[in-house]
Protein backbone atom coordinates (compact mmCIF):
# COMPACT_ATOMS: atom_id res chain seq x y z
CA UNK A 1 0.00 0.00 0.00
CA UNK A 2 1.37 3.44 -0.85
CA UNK A 3 2.61 5.77 1.86
CA UNK A 4 -0.45 7.19 3.63
CA UNK A 5 1.16 10.46 4.70
CA UNK A 6 2.21 11.29 1.13
CA UNK A 7 -1.33 10.45 -0.04
CA UNK A 8 -2.77 12.87 2.49
CA UNK A 9 -0.41 15.61 1.38
CA UNK A 10 -1.24 14.91 -2.26
CA UNK A 11 -4.93 15.19 -1.48
CA UNK A 12 -4.36 18.44 0.36
CA UNK A 13 -2.43 19.78 -2.63
CA UNK A 14 -5.62 19.57 -4.70
CA UNK A 15 -7.18 23.02 -4.64
CA UNK A 16 -10.95 22.72 -4.80
CA UNK A 17 -12.51 25.94 -6.01
CA UNK A 18 -14.57 26.35 -2.84
CA UNK A 19 -11.42 26.92 -0.75
CA UNK A 20 -9.72 30.28 -0.63
CA UNK A 21 -5.95 30.26 -0.85
CA UNK A 22 -5.81 31.49 2.75
CA UNK A 23 -7.92 28.52 3.89
CA UNK A 24 -5.76 26.05 1.97
CA UNK A 25 -2.59 27.54 3.46
CA UNK A 26 -4.07 27.20 6.94
CA UNK A 27 -5.05 23.55 6.36
CA UNK A 28 -1.56 22.73 5.05
CA UNK A 29 0.08 24.55 7.95
CA UNK A 30 -2.06 22.79 10.56
CA UNK A 31 -1.39 19.41 8.96
CA UNK A 32 2.38 19.97 8.96
CA UNK A 33 2.47 21.07 12.60
CA UNK A 34 -0.14 18.80 14.17
CA UNK A 35 -1.23 16.17 11.68
CA UNK A 36 -4.77 14.95 11.19
CA UNK A 37 -5.99 16.00 14.63
CA UNK A 38 -5.25 19.66 13.88
CA UNK A 39 -6.77 19.53 10.41
CA UNK A 40 -9.97 17.75 11.35
CA UNK A 41 -11.81 20.74 12.96
CA UNK A 42 -11.03 22.94 9.94
CA UNK A 43 -12.37 20.34 7.52
CA UNK A 44 -15.46 19.67 9.63
CA UNK A 45 -16.20 23.39 9.48
CA UNK A 46 -15.74 23.47 5.69
CA UNK A 47 -17.95 20.43 5.11
CA UNK A 48 -20.67 22.02 7.26
CA UNK A 49 -20.30 25.23 5.29
CA UNK A 50 -20.78 23.33 2.02
CA UNK A 51 -23.79 21.45 3.39
CA UNK A 52 -25.40 24.62 4.76
CA UNK A 53 -24.78 26.99 1.85
CA UNK A 54 -28.12 28.34 0.64
CA UNK A 55 -29.04 29.07 -2.95
CA UNK A 56 -32.22 31.05 -3.62
CA UNK A 57 -33.29 31.55 -7.24
CA UNK A 58 -36.17 33.88 -8.12
CA UNK A 59 -38.29 33.13 -11.19
CA UNK A 60 -40.63 35.85 -12.37
CA UNK A 61 -42.67 36.67 -15.45
CA UNK A 62 -46.25 37.20 -16.55
CA UNK A 63 -48.99 34.69 -15.87
CA UNK A 64 -48.84 31.75 -18.28
CA UNK A 65 -45.19 32.33 -19.19
CA UNK A 66 -44.16 28.90 -17.92
CA UNK A 67 -42.57 29.82 -14.58
CA UNK A 68 -43.93 26.82 -12.68
CA UNK A 69 -43.03 24.39 -15.46
CA UNK A 70 -39.49 25.79 -15.51
CA UNK A 71 -39.19 25.47 -11.72
CA UNK A 72 -40.38 21.86 -11.88
CA UNK A 73 -37.92 21.10 -14.68
CA UNK A 74 -35.04 22.50 -12.62
CA UNK A 75 -36.07 20.26 -9.71
CA UNK A 76 -36.39 17.15 -11.88
CA UNK A 77 -40.15 17.00 -11.33
CA UNK A 78 -43.29 16.93 -13.42
CA UNK A 79 -46.48 18.76 -12.50
CA UNK A 80 -48.11 15.56 -11.17
CA UNK A 81 -45.18 14.68 -8.87
CA UNK A 82 -45.49 15.23 -5.15
CA UNK A 83 -44.18 18.66 -4.18
CA UNK A 84 -44.28 20.05 -7.72
CA UNK A 85 -45.20 23.67 -8.40
CA UNK A 86 -48.81 24.01 -9.53
CA UNK A 87 -49.03 24.61 -13.28
CA UNK A 88 -51.79 26.76 -14.74
CA UNK A 89 -52.65 30.01 -16.43
CA UNK A 90 -54.12 31.74 -13.37
CA UNK A 91 -51.96 33.65 -10.92
CA UNK A 92 -52.63 31.84 -7.65
CA UNK A 93 -50.59 33.93 -5.22
CA UNK A 94 -49.41 37.46 -4.63
CA UNK A 95 -46.53 36.30 -2.43
CA UNK A 96 -43.24 34.58 -3.29
CA UNK A 97 -43.72 30.82 -3.15
CA UNK A 98 -40.62 28.75 -2.41
CA UNK A 99 -40.03 25.24 -3.78
CA UNK A 100 -37.26 23.22 -2.18
CA UNK A 101 -35.03 20.92 -4.20
CA UNK A 102 -36.02 17.26 -3.63
CA UNK A 103 -32.66 16.23 -2.16
CA UNK A 104 -30.82 19.49 -1.40
CA UNK A 105 -33.03 21.37 1.07
CA UNK A 106 -30.87 24.51 1.02
CA UNK A 107 -31.61 25.05 -2.69
CA UNK A 108 -34.91 26.82 -3.31
CA UNK A 109 -36.66 28.13 -6.40
CA UNK A 110 -39.06 30.99 -5.76
CA UNK A 111 -42.11 31.54 -7.93
CA UNK A 112 -42.76 35.28 -7.92
CA UNK A 113 -46.02 36.74 -9.21
CA UNK A 114 -45.48 38.57 -12.47
CA UNK A 115 -45.10 42.30 -12.06
CA UNK A 116 -47.85 42.73 -14.64
CA UNK A 117 -50.26 40.96 -12.30
CA UNK A 118 -49.55 43.28 -9.36
CA UNK A 119 -50.15 46.91 -8.53
CA UNK A 120 -46.51 47.54 -7.66
CA UNK A 121 -43.93 49.61 -9.48
CA UNK A 122 -40.67 47.82 -10.30
CA UNK A 123 -38.94 49.24 -7.22
CA UNK A 124 -41.80 48.54 -4.79
CA UNK A 125 -42.30 45.09 -6.34
CA UNK A 126 -38.73 44.08 -5.50
CA UNK A 127 -39.17 45.32 -1.95
CA UNK A 128 -42.38 43.34 -1.51
CA UNK A 129 -40.80 40.26 -3.08
CA UNK A 130 -37.92 40.29 -0.54
CA UNK A 131 -35.32 41.19 -3.15
CA UNK A 132 -32.23 40.70 -0.98
CA UNK A 133 -32.73 36.98 -0.32
CA UNK A 134 -32.28 35.90 -3.96
CA UNK A 135 -28.94 35.06 -5.55
CA UNK A 136 -30.23 35.95 -9.02
CA UNK A 137 -33.44 36.43 -11.01
CA UNK A 138 -34.76 34.62 -14.07
CA UNK A 139 -37.33 36.58 -16.08
CA UNK A 140 -39.49 34.21 -18.11
CA UNK A 141 -41.61 35.15 -21.11
CA UNK A 142 -43.62 32.99 -23.50
CA UNK A 143 -43.84 35.74 -26.10
CA UNK A 144 -42.31 39.15 -26.45
CA UNK A 145 -40.73 40.64 -23.36
CA UNK A 146 -42.97 43.34 -21.96
CA UNK A 147 -42.20 46.80 -20.69
CA UNK A 148 -42.83 45.44 -17.19
CA UNK A 149 -40.12 42.82 -17.72
CA UNK A 150 -37.66 45.45 -18.92
CA UNK A 151 -38.44 47.84 -16.05
CA UNK A 152 -37.97 45.01 -13.56
CA UNK A 153 -34.63 44.05 -15.14
CA UNK A 154 -33.40 47.64 -14.94
CA UNK A 155 -34.36 47.85 -11.27
CA UNK A 156 -32.66 44.52 -10.50
CA UNK A 157 -29.51 45.74 -12.24
CA UNK A 158 -29.62 49.05 -10.37
CA UNK A 159 -29.69 47.16 -7.07
CA UNK A 160 -26.71 45.01 -8.04
CA UNK A 161 -28.21 41.57 -8.66
CA UNK A 162 -27.88 39.35 -11.72
CA UNK A 163 -30.84 38.60 -13.98
CA UNK A 164 -31.37 36.41 -17.03
CA UNK A 165 -33.98 36.57 -19.79
CA UNK A 166 -35.61 33.26 -20.73
CA UNK A 167 -37.91 32.89 -23.71
CA UNK A 168 -39.84 29.73 -22.88
CA UNK A 169 -42.00 27.33 -24.92
CA UNK A 170 -39.75 27.59 -27.98
CA UNK A 171 -40.68 24.01 -28.92
CA UNK A 172 -44.35 25.02 -29.16
CA UNK A 173 -43.44 27.99 -31.38
CA UNK A 174 -41.42 25.81 -33.73
CA UNK A 175 -44.16 23.18 -33.80
CA UNK A 176 -46.70 25.80 -34.84
CA UNK A 177 -44.40 27.02 -37.61
CA UNK A 178 -43.90 23.47 -38.84
CA UNK A 179 -47.64 22.84 -38.95
CA UNK A 180 -48.18 26.06 -40.85
CA UNK A 181 -45.25 26.00 -43.28
CA UNK A 182 -43.98 22.45 -43.45
CA UNK A 183 -40.18 22.23 -43.58
CA UNK A 184 -38.13 25.30 -42.65
CA UNK A 185 -34.73 26.29 -41.27
CA UNK A 186 -35.19 25.87 -37.51
CA UNK A 187 -31.90 27.54 -36.56
CA UNK A 188 -32.68 30.57 -38.71
CA UNK A 189 -36.15 30.92 -37.18
CA UNK A 190 -34.74 30.65 -33.68
CA UNK A 191 -32.24 33.38 -34.50
CA UNK A 192 -35.11 35.60 -35.69
CA UNK A 193 -36.97 35.03 -32.42
CA UNK A 194 -33.82 35.74 -30.43
CA UNK A 195 -33.08 38.91 -32.39
CA UNK A 196 -36.65 40.14 -31.95
CA UNK A 197 -36.42 39.63 -28.17
CA UNK A 198 -33.07 41.42 -28.01
CA UNK A 199 -34.46 44.30 -30.10
CA UNK A 200 -37.54 44.66 -27.88
CA UNK A 201 -35.44 44.68 -24.74
CA UNK A 202 -33.01 47.14 -26.30
CA UNK A 203 -35.84 49.55 -27.09
CA UNK A 204 -36.99 49.25 -23.49
CA UNK A 205 -33.57 50.31 -22.22
CA UNK A 206 -31.72 47.00 -21.72
CA UNK A 207 -28.51 47.21 -23.80
CA UNK A 208 -26.99 44.00 -25.23
CA UNK A 209 -29.20 41.53 -23.36
CA UNK A 210 -28.60 37.78 -23.62
CA UNK A 211 -31.76 35.82 -24.33
CA UNK A 212 -32.06 32.06 -23.80
CA UNK A 213 -34.60 30.15 -25.89
CA UNK A 214 -35.70 27.05 -24.00
CA UNK A 215 -38.24 24.31 -23.62
CA UNK A 216 -38.73 23.06 -20.07
CA UNK A 217 -39.85 19.73 -21.54
CA UNK A 218 -36.77 19.28 -23.75
CA UNK A 219 -33.82 20.14 -21.53
CA UNK A 220 -31.31 18.52 -23.89
CA UNK A 221 -32.30 20.88 -26.72
CA UNK A 222 -32.17 24.57 -27.64
CA UNK A 223 -30.48 26.89 -25.09
CA UNK A 224 -31.19 24.97 -21.90
CA UNK A 225 -27.62 23.67 -21.49
CA UNK A 226 -26.18 27.10 -22.29
CA UNK A 227 -28.46 28.68 -19.69
CA UNK A 228 -27.34 26.18 -17.03
CA UNK A 229 -23.67 26.80 -17.81
CA UNK A 230 -24.13 30.57 -17.67
CA UNK A 231 -25.99 30.45 -14.36
CA UNK A 232 -23.30 28.28 -12.79
CA UNK A 233 -20.37 30.27 -14.18
CA UNK A 234 -21.76 33.54 -12.80
CA UNK A 235 -22.09 32.26 -9.23
CA UNK A 236 -19.31 32.45 -6.62
CA UNK A 237 -17.38 29.21 -6.24
CA UNK A 238 -19.21 27.47 -3.39
CA UNK A 239 -22.64 28.42 -4.72
CA UNK A 240 -21.62 27.27 -8.20
CA UNK A 241 -20.83 23.83 -6.77
CA UNK A 242 -24.22 23.74 -5.00
CA UNK A 243 -25.99 24.76 -8.21
CA UNK A 244 -24.27 22.00 -10.21
CA UNK A 245 -25.20 19.35 -7.64
CA UNK A 246 -28.84 20.51 -7.79
CA UNK A 247 -29.10 20.28 -11.59
CA UNK A 248 -31.46 17.74 -13.12
CA UNK A 249 -29.67 15.12 -15.21
CA UNK A 250 -30.40 15.56 -18.88
CA UNK A 251 -26.99 14.67 -20.32
CA UNK A 252 -23.86 12.70 -19.42
CA UNK A 253 -22.02 16.01 -19.29
CA UNK A 254 -24.10 16.97 -16.24
CA UNK A 255 -23.17 13.68 -14.57
CA UNK A 256 -19.47 14.41 -15.11
CA UNK A 257 -19.83 17.97 -13.80
CA UNK A 258 -21.48 16.66 -10.67
CA UNK A 259 -18.74 14.06 -10.34
CA UNK A 260 -16.01 16.70 -10.45
CA UNK A 261 -17.72 18.71 -7.71
CA UNK A 262 -18.22 15.64 -5.52
CA UNK A 263 -14.65 14.50 -6.08
CA UNK A 264 -13.49 17.77 -4.55
CA UNK A 265 -15.08 16.70 -1.25
CA UNK A 266 -13.54 13.24 -1.06
CA UNK A 267 -10.16 14.15 0.35
CA UNK A 268 -11.82 16.09 3.18
CA UNK A 269 -14.19 13.25 4.03
CA UNK A 270 -11.36 10.74 3.88
CA UNK A 271 -9.21 12.74 6.27
CA UNK A 272 -12.17 13.06 8.66
CA UNK A 273 -12.70 9.30 8.46
CA UNK A 274 -8.96 8.68 8.78
CA UNK A 275 -8.71 10.97 11.77
CA UNK A 276 -11.42 9.00 13.52
CA UNK A 277 -9.62 5.74 12.76
CA UNK A 278 -6.74 6.54 15.12
CA UNK A 279 -8.94 7.03 18.20
CA UNK A 280 -8.75 3.95 20.49
CA UNK A 281 -12.41 4.13 21.53
CA UNK A 282 -14.29 1.31 19.90
CA UNK A 283 -17.80 2.72 19.65
CA UNK A 284 -16.78 6.21 18.63
CA UNK A 285 -14.28 5.03 16.03
CA UNK A 286 -16.75 2.69 14.35
CA UNK A 287 -19.54 5.28 14.33
CA UNK A 288 -17.39 8.08 12.91
CA UNK A 289 -15.56 5.99 10.34
CA UNK A 290 -18.42 4.00 8.87
CA UNK A 291 -20.89 6.85 9.30
CA UNK A 292 -18.78 9.25 7.25
CA UNK A 293 -18.36 6.76 4.40
CA UNK A 294 -21.99 5.65 4.34
CA UNK A 295 -23.24 9.23 4.56
CA UNK A 296 -20.95 10.32 1.73
CA UNK A 297 -22.04 7.50 -0.59
CA UNK A 298 -25.72 8.21 0.09
CA UNK A 299 -25.10 11.90 -0.68
CA UNK A 300 -23.27 11.01 -3.93
CA UNK A 301 -26.20 8.83 -4.92
CA UNK A 302 -28.74 11.59 -4.27
CA UNK A 303 -26.77 14.18 -6.25
CA UNK A 304 -26.54 11.76 -9.18
CA UNK A 305 -30.34 11.23 -9.06
CA UNK A 306 -29.99 7.60 -8.02
CA UNK A 307 -31.86 7.72 -4.72
CA UNK A 308 -35.03 5.64 -4.49
CA UNK A 309 -37.39 8.58 -4.99
CA UNK A 310 -35.58 9.87 -8.10
CA UNK A 311 -35.35 6.41 -9.66
CA UNK A 312 -39.01 5.77 -8.90
CA UNK A 313 -40.05 9.01 -10.65
CA UNK A 314 -37.83 8.19 -13.62
CA UNK A 315 -39.22 4.66 -13.94
CA UNK A 316 -42.81 5.87 -13.68
CA UNK A 317 -42.49 8.51 -16.38
CA UNK A 318 -40.90 5.97 -18.71
CA UNK A 319 -43.57 3.33 -18.03
CA UNK A 320 -41.06 0.96 -16.45
CA UNK A 321 -40.73 -0.72 -13.08
CA UNK A 322 -37.92 0.10 -10.67
CA UNK A 323 -36.61 -3.42 -11.21
CA UNK A 324 -36.37 -2.86 -14.97
CA UNK A 325 -34.60 0.45 -14.45
CA UNK A 326 -32.13 -0.98 -11.94
CA UNK A 327 -31.42 -3.93 -14.22
CA UNK A 328 -29.73 -1.48 -16.59
CA UNK A 329 -26.90 -1.21 -14.06
CA UNK A 330 -27.28 -3.68 -11.19
CA UNK A 331 -25.15 -2.78 -8.19
CA UNK A 332 -25.12 -3.06 -4.38
CA UNK A 333 -24.78 0.75 -4.40
CA UNK A 334 -28.44 1.05 -5.42
CA UNK A 335 -29.56 -0.77 -2.27
CA UNK A 336 -29.16 0.08 1.38
CA UNK A 337 -25.64 1.31 2.10
CA UNK A 338 -24.32 -0.71 5.04
CA UNK A 339 -21.01 -1.81 6.54
CA UNK A 340 -21.18 -4.86 4.27
CA UNK A 341 -21.23 -2.58 1.21
CA UNK A 342 -18.15 -0.74 2.49
CA UNK A 343 -16.34 -4.04 3.03
CA UNK A 344 -17.39 -5.16 -0.47
CA UNK A 345 -15.86 -1.99 -1.93
CA UNK A 346 -12.65 -2.60 0.01
CA UNK A 347 -12.28 -6.22 -1.07
CA UNK A 348 -13.40 -5.77 -4.68
CA UNK A 349 -11.83 -2.47 -5.67
CA UNK A 350 -9.35 -1.11 -3.14
CA UNK A 351 -6.99 -4.08 -3.01
CA UNK A 352 -7.37 -4.47 0.72
CA UNK A 353 -7.88 -7.92 2.24
CA UNK A 354 -10.99 -8.67 4.25
CA UNK A 355 -8.87 -8.71 7.42
CA UNK A 356 -7.27 -5.36 6.64
CA UNK A 357 -10.72 -3.90 5.97
CA UNK A 358 -11.84 -5.05 9.40
CA UNK A 359 -8.70 -3.63 10.98
CA UNK A 360 -9.26 -0.27 9.33
CA UNK A 361 -12.91 -0.04 10.29
CA UNK A 362 -12.92 -1.69 13.69
CA UNK A 363 -10.19 -0.09 15.84
CA UNK A 364 -10.77 -2.49 18.75
CA UNK A 365 -8.95 -5.01 16.49
CA UNK A 366 -6.28 -2.75 15.14
CA UNK A 367 -6.49 0.84 16.36
CA UNK A 368 -2.69 0.98 16.46
CA UNK A 369 -2.75 1.28 12.68
CA UNK A 370 -1.87 4.86 11.84
CA UNK A 371 -4.76 7.19 11.13
CA UNK A 372 -3.23 7.68 7.68
CA UNK A 373 -3.83 4.03 6.80
CA UNK A 374 -7.52 4.50 7.44
CA UNK A 375 -7.44 7.69 5.42
CA UNK A 376 -5.94 5.87 2.46
CA UNK A 377 -8.63 3.18 2.47
CA UNK A 378 -11.39 5.77 2.92
CA UNK A 379 -9.99 7.87 0.08
CA UNK A 380 -9.92 4.90 -2.28
CA UNK A 381 -13.34 3.63 -1.22
CA UNK A 382 -15.02 6.99 -1.80
CA UNK A 383 -13.28 7.54 -5.14
CA UNK A 384 -14.31 4.11 -6.36
CA UNK A 385 -17.86 4.49 -5.07
CA UNK A 386 -18.20 7.82 -6.88
CA UNK A 387 -16.79 6.39 -10.12
CA UNK A 388 -19.20 3.45 -9.96
CA UNK A 389 -22.18 5.69 -9.19
CA UNK A 390 -21.36 7.96 -12.13
CA UNK A 391 -21.23 4.92 -14.41
CA UNK A 392 -24.52 3.64 -12.99
CA UNK A 393 -26.14 7.05 -13.46
CA UNK A 394 -25.07 7.14 -17.10
CA UNK A 395 -26.43 3.64 -17.76
CA UNK A 396 -29.71 4.24 -15.94
CA UNK A 397 -30.39 7.57 -17.66
CA UNK A 398 -29.31 6.24 -21.07
CA UNK A 399 -31.72 3.33 -20.56
CA UNK A 400 -34.48 5.77 -19.64
CA UNK A 401 -33.84 7.81 -22.78
CA UNK A 402 -34.10 4.67 -24.85
CA UNK A 403 -37.40 3.87 -23.15
CA UNK A 404 -38.85 7.28 -23.96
Amino acid sequence: MENASSSQQAALSETPSYFTQEELNKVNSEFETGGVENVQPLLEKKVKELDNTELNIAVTGDTGAGKSTFINAMRGLRSEDEGAAAVGTTETTMEPTGYTHPTLPNVRYWDLPGIGSTRFTASSYLKEMQFKKYDFFIIVSAGRFTENDANLAKEIKRLGKEFYFVRSKIDADLYSMRKERGEFDEDAEMEKIRSACVSQLGKAGIPDPTVFLISSFKKNMYDFSRLMKTLGDDLPNIKESVFILALPIFSNEIIHKKGEVLKGRIWMLAILAGGAGGIPITGLSIACNIGILIGAIIFFRECLCLDDAARSRLAERKGKSMEELDAAAPSPLLGKITVDVIIWLCKAFVGVSAFAAVVCYFPFVGYLFAAGSTFLVAYKVLNKALTLLMEISEKVHDFAKGAA
